[in-house]
């Protein structure tokens, strides 16, 4: 061998060198590529305003968590839940995905939904309001952790309260002060009501509940019908036979929230999501903590993100959801977005929400959760609403009276009990 084949020969043997170096290199890349876990969360709520506030929670929990991507899907509200219990049939359930109360004892009854009692440790448990954690949870276990919650509230048109000179709602308002307000305030002639509440599932389960009454007895007996949720229905539907709230044909289709932007109702039950779309109102308005009879009692809502019973990835999604749920940081991407408000007890997150107007009482968003209540749920969630809302518009045409409706109401939940 020659002095000048040396240096080939050395050259050659870093060349083997380095590429066997490369080589062990591309299986430690694979590996570590393979060790990343991606969980799907299926979600309504964010398309199609808030993609983008979800991306950044997702930027957030995977700068916290590596070793975890999430992988967002979405569908309508309306097409949400047949989709969804079409791929649990299927056996292709979403990792994780968000449930609304209403539907949540109907899937965690059904053994779909991972017990995320042990995920919950005692410093996270005590991040969330109470009652928002309590209303995911059956049998006593946790099977969801509230993600957002919203609650409904009395709106009213502060220019017409004072050109009728009536005095503005208070929190210590009951039914009698808000039907001698609304007879005040109603001036056919200008095509103004006083008050509009829909005659609807949602809302007369809260108005029994203000009058004392609740849909099922402590024993889970069927108590629709008793004497005090009949008096609630009387008391709504006399608001629309005496004159001071409009009928569905007054309505003519408008939706009544367009009727009060209109300045044509002068006090609207509705949703604290309707806070936005009234910003820019050209009159004054403000909010107060619905009026009760007996007893006070406020509309809750709320959304939980839960885990698939099924799901292999068990550790990785309920990371995802605990963080989603409870994090700081995610939390205040949501009330910076309007989206909803997150189910926490933090005073400092909610500063700045509190501080924007209108309305100018937003206090009054959580002095309702003081009286909350949520709504009544069986297995067969869709079902009984169906059929209480068919009494209701009966009652509403004048062809059932509220006792005749609830009566009706008994036999049909009972039915669908025992089926």
């Amino acid at each position: 061998m020659t002095r000048s084949s040396r240096p080939t020969i050395s050259k050659l043997v870093a060349v083997l060198a380095i590429a066997v170096l490369m080589m062990a290199a591309v299986p430690f890349q694979r590996t570590a590529a393979q060790d990343k876990t991606t969980i799907t969360y299926f979600t309504f709520s964010a398309a199609p305003d808030h993609t983008k506030d979800l991306d950044k929670m997702i930027e957030l929990f995977q700068a916290a968590n590596p070793d975890i991507e999430v992988k967002v899907e979405t569908a309508a509200y309306a097409d949400y839940f047949t989709e969804l219990q079409t791929r649990i049939a299927g056996g292709d359930a979403p990792d994780a995905f968000e449930l609304n109360y209403e539907n949540f004892v109907t899937y965690a009854s059904k053994g779909t939904l991972l017990d995320l009692t042990s995920a919950v440790d005692a410093d996270t448990a005590a991040r969330y309001y109470p009652e928002a954690l309590k209303a995911f949870q059956l049998d006593g276990k946790q099977f969801g952790l509230p993600a957002s919650f919203s609650d409904v509230v009395l709106f009213y048109n502060k220019d017409l309260f004072d050109a009728a000179r009536v005095a503005y709602p208070t929190s210590d308002w009951t039914w009698a002060d808000e039907q001698a307000a609304a007879e005040k305030l109603t001036d056919k002639d200008k095509g103004v009501w006083g008050e509009y509440a829909p005659i609807s599932f949602f809302e007369f389960y809260k108005t029994a509940a203000q009058n004392g009454c609740s849909f099922f007895g402590a024993d889970g007996s069927v108590t629709i019908n008793e004497p005090k949720c009949v008096d609630a229905l009387q008391y709504m539907i006399d608001a629309q036979n005496k004159g001071y709230q409009p009928t569905d044909a007054d309505l003519a289709g408008v939706p009544n929230e367009d009727v009060f932007k209109q300045g044509q109702i002068a006090m609207l039950t509705s949703g604290i999501w309707m806070f936005t779309s009234f910003a820019d109102l050209p009159f004054n308005w403000d909010i107060a903590v619905e009026p009760g009879n007996t007893q006070k009692a406020s509309h809750f809502f709320s959304n939980a993100a839960v885990v698939s019973a099924d799901t292999d990835k068990a550790e990785a999604a309920e990371k995802w959801v605990a963080f989603f749920t409870s994090d700081p940081q995610a939390a205040q991407v949501r009330v910076d977005a309007s989206w909803e408000l997150p189910a926490l007890q933090d005073d400092a997150l909610f500063q700045g929400y509190l501080a924007q107007t209108p309305p100018a009482n937003r206090e009054a968003v959580f002095e309702s959760l003081d009286h909350i209540v949520t709504p009544p749920v069986i297995e067969q969630q869709q079902q009984m609403q169906d059929a209480v809302t068919a009494v209701l518009d009966q009652v509403k045409a004048g062809d059932m009276t509220p006792q005749e409706a609830l009566d009706q109401a008994k036999t049909d939940i009972e039915a669908l009990i025992a089926s």
